[in-house]
């Protein structure tokens, strides 16, 4: 299995996620407590970091982690544009922008302050508006080998369209077979 190709700062519009395999980027209430203090791939962070030219996200995300400083651990820094329907209530913070308009106005927004470097999305919500409007450049995916069984999913959209996707590392597939043991059992 090929792994990723190193990401590239060239002004892409990324939705950005660490996933669990039964699809959820966070769990109840926004909770992250499930995600490990470090990634399995060295340099990872680090090429986020390098490469990451402005963040999106969602209210819903934003008042659950109100930090700016936050992003990679507080590594990165840079502008932060959150979407919210009302921007009147929220609380200010340094480097943060909160936008009421249209989510492709909000992307471009992004896109022009991030000076040429990539746009994370970090907002189920909005990864998925952007998606539908053929607006996302990548889906970039790292599944953690935990059920959270609830929680806030990626893409949830009952009753839309199957959306067909692109493999792009390496050559192209139809699926990725992943094999697990539930860790409470016994090794056999």
């Amino acid at each position: 299995m090929h792994d990723t190709t190193p990401q590239t700062a060239a002004g892409k519009v990324i939705w950005h996620f660490s996933m669990s395999l039964d699809g959820f980027v966070a769990g109840p209430g926004h909770s992250m407590d499930w995600m490990p203090e470090a990634t399995n791939r060295p340099g990872l962070v680090e090429e986020y970091i390098e490469t990451t030219g402005a963040v999106l996200g969602g209210r819903d995300g934003w008042d659950a982690f109100p930090d700016p400083g936050a992003v990679y651990g507080g590594a990165w820094s840079g502008p932060i544009f959150v979407l919210t329907h009302h921007p009147e209530d929220a609380e200010p913070a340094e480097g943060v922008t909160f936008l009421s308009c249209d989510v492709a106005e909000a992307a471009q927004i992004a896109r022009r302050a991030a000076g040429g470097k990539n746009v994370e999305v970090l907002s189920p919500t909005i990864g998925r508006q952007l998606l539908e409007r053929g607006l996302l450049d990548e889906i970039d995916l790292h599944v953690l080998p935990v059920l959270l069984g609830e929680g806030v999913r990626l893409y949830d959209n009952p009753g839309g369209p199957p959306v067909p996707l692109k493999f792009v590392n390496g050559d192209p597939a139809e699926e990725i077979n992943l094999r697990y043991r539930a860790s409470d059992r016994a090794d056999e």
